[in-house]
């Protein structure tokens, strides 16, 4: 019976502790609306203004950032549809040169004379194939590169421009954290040397 009251009030104190603090934010959020309240009551006209200067220069602030949005969201979709494109393309191209070499090993094999020609000729072919393979994997793995690349730079400039911070800023920012980084390990492999001096 005692072990299930304090292990009830063990599980009760999360609970009492998430009560609490929801009295205090109700009582802040009382504390301020009745401020607002006060405020209103004794100047209505001086409160409203204030909220119509605060919300036109809260529209206005958003305004900037909102096209900011829009631009980037159409440089976006121009880099994605270029993707797409050279994808495409890339796609017809393998399935061109596999008919292709299918074509090729069925004329090789249609012309041997025998089991071992065949075998041959079939093997001779796979090195070509080999580096075709390998040559379309890496012109796929460049047009990921290209469009990362172009989504990166567009990040940066959506976000050096809502921040209003320049590219040489974001650059000189970049450096910086390097820097302290660099320090930071510095730091630690000095205190690990000493350690184990």
């Amino acid at each position: 019976m005692l072990q299930c009251s304090s292990s009830c009030n063990s599980a009760n104190q999360p609970r009492t502790h998430m009560i609490v603090e929801m009295q205090e934010f109700m009582s802040e959020q009382t504390q301020a609306l009745g401020d607002q309240v006060e405020r209103f009551r004794r100047n209505p006209q001086r409160f409203v203004r204030k909220a119509l200067v605060d919300s036109a220069e809260g529209l206005k602030a958003l305004k900037r950032p909102v096209r900011m949005v829009a631009h980037s969201g159409v440089k976006l979709t121009a880099v994605s549809q270029n993707t797409l494109a050279s994808l495409i393309e890339l796609q017809s191209e393998i399935v061109t040169s596999a008919m292709s070499a299918v074509a090729t090993r069925l004329e090789r094999a249609a012309d041997a004379e025998g089991v071992v020609d065949l075998v041959l000729d079939q093997a001779s072919m796979l090195p070509a194939t080999r580096e075709r393979i390998v040559d379309e994997a890496i012109r796929a793995v460049e047009i990921f590169k290209d469009a990362g690349r172009d989504v990166g730079k567009i990040a940066a400039h959506a976000y050096a421009t809502v921040t209003g911070r320049t590219d040489e800023e974001l650059a000189a920012a970049k450096k910086t954290a390097a820097r302290k980084t660099k320090r930071a390990v510095g730091k630690a492999k000095r205190a690990v040397r000493k350690v184990a001096a």
